[in-house]
């Protein structure tokens, strides 16, 4: 196994880690540590697949497991803010249902075609714009964790603002999926 895929792995391993000090609240800075691991595997995305092109690592088990340890990573944290009520159901569900979409049509795709549907544009930049949301709405939550005067309403509106430009992004890479592998589900061609 080359080592971007041990950084995947990592992600996905981190996974658990991360939830536990999110949502078990046994000190005040639960919530940083959250965000320091939460952020740790975030840049592991960044380094696997870098190092992977850089190095012609490319592999048909890393372009498959990339994109799924980065939804099990965000749907991990949205579902734990939907729990804490720091996001609304309805944009996560959104997101939820795209993820669980794109991961059938990949899973179509490759069975019908042979080949493992790697991350498009769109979908790297909606994971990387919805890593850096959760990061900057555990820091926030974070500050008020250890008791720095953050006022409630800014928190909010950020928090909802980047959730729901993260949804759009989200309903955006998922259209664009949908319409470059149509032809797959297309049953009339």
């Amino acid at each position: 196994m080359n080592l971007a895929n041990k950084l995947t792995l990592l992600r996905v391993f981190l996974i658990p880690i991360f939830v536990l000090f999110l949502l078990w609240q046994f000190t005040s800075f639960n919530i940083l540590i959250s965000l320091l691991i939460f952020a740790i595997a975030s840049i592991t995305d960044a380094l696997d697949g870098n190092y992977a092109r850089k190095h012609n690592l490319v592999t048909d088990f890393g372009k498959f497991l990339d994109p799924l340890a980065d939804k099990a990573l965000v749907m991990a944290a949205l579902v734990c803010f939907v729990q804490l009520g720091w996001a609304g159901a309805v944009p996560v569900m959104i997101i939820l249902f795209r993820e669980f979409m794109v991961s059938a049509l990949r899973l179509v795709v490759s069975s019908g075609e042979g080949t493992v549907v790697a991350a498009g544009w769109s979908g790297k930049l909606k994971t990387a714009f919805t890593m850096i949301a959760i990061i900057a709405i555990l820091f926030l939550q974070g500050l008020v964790a250890i008791g720095v005067a953050v006022p409630a309403l800014l928190i909010t509106i950020v928090s909802q603002v980047l959730v729901w430009i993260a949804t759009a992004l989200t309903v955006y890479s998922g259209a664009e999926y949908l319409k470059a592998y149509w032809h797959v589900i297309d049953t009339n061609k």
